[in-house]
């Protein structure tokens, strides 16, 4: 059986602070027949300098695209589509993946067309670590798993469609929603660290909150009632939070 090609995409956008250590971890992986892609939103810092130094170091392997998109979910959608490898692994400009991440991957994936191999998370804050986690995807309605962790394989993407990008920050937990509602999708769970994740911005915003309830109701995990309940207390937390701001 010949050696299976793996696609990881990086997508990116004024990220000269933390993209090398991103792209060192691709170089330094053990395991070798990695595509990595790269989506630029069309940085004006020295992002695409800073790829362009690491690219010897990849020969081969790196693909560029640098163009203007419509946000990061977009930009993954466009590098699902330029994939070539079986399995697709996302890691943003600003985590990076375990030196065997990739191995872990491909050691316990099934061969499933429709399967999804995900593992545990090592989560910063202020650059502090703050946990190792794993959500097991049998809890998928109620919580997303670690989707920076996740490889999909491109059969998946195919039968059941790419990122909304209707969504700014929760489009990845309607994509593990939509592929466990299938009953079609092979969840497999690796219990070792595979992705060091920095925990900010939308996705732990009171915007990510709503988005996420918004994709529980949209799929008929939560009632009206429930959701509505959640959107208002979430305008609640942030009306008291910059009031507090205001008062200080």
């Amino acid at each position: 059986m010949p050696e299976l090609l793996v696609t990881v995409l990086t997508p990116c956008f004024n990220s000269g602070k933390t993209i090398e250590k991103t792209l060192e971890c691709i170089e330094d992986q053990t395991y070798k027949n990695i595509e990595y892609i790269i989506i630029d939103g069309g940085s004006t810092d020295n992002t695409l300098e800073l790829i362009e130094r690491h690219r010897s170091r990849l020969p081969g392997r790196l693909t560029v695209i640098s163009e203007k998109d419509q946000g990061i979910y977009d930009a993954m959608n466009k590098g699902i589509r330029l994939a070539k490898g079986r399995l697709i692994g996302i890691v943003n400009s600003d985590d990076n993946y375990e030196k065997d991440t990739v191995q872990q991957v491909v050691d316990h994936f099934c061969w499933n067309p429709y399967e999804v191999v995900y593992g545990m998370q090592r989560t910063y804050f202020d650059s502090r670590e703050k946990a190792v986690v794993i959500y097991h995807h049998e809890f998928l309605p109620w919580q997303m798993i670690t989707h920076p962790t996740c490889f999909v394989t491109k059969d998946t993407y195919e039968k059941f469609g790419v990122f909304d990008t209707r969504y700014r920050s929760a489009a990845d937990y309607d994509l593990m929603l939509r592929c466990f509602k299938s009953g079609e999708v092979v969840f497999t769970p690796v219990y070792q660290v595979l992705s060091n994740f920095h925990l900010g911005g939308m996705s732990s915003s009171q915007t990510g909150v709503r988005e996420n309830a918004q994709v529980r109701f949209r799929q008929g995990y939560l009632s009206k009632k429930k959701y509505w309940f959640i959107v208002i207390k979430s305008h609640l937390y942030e009306w008291l939070g910059s009031g507090r701001k205001e008062t200080v």
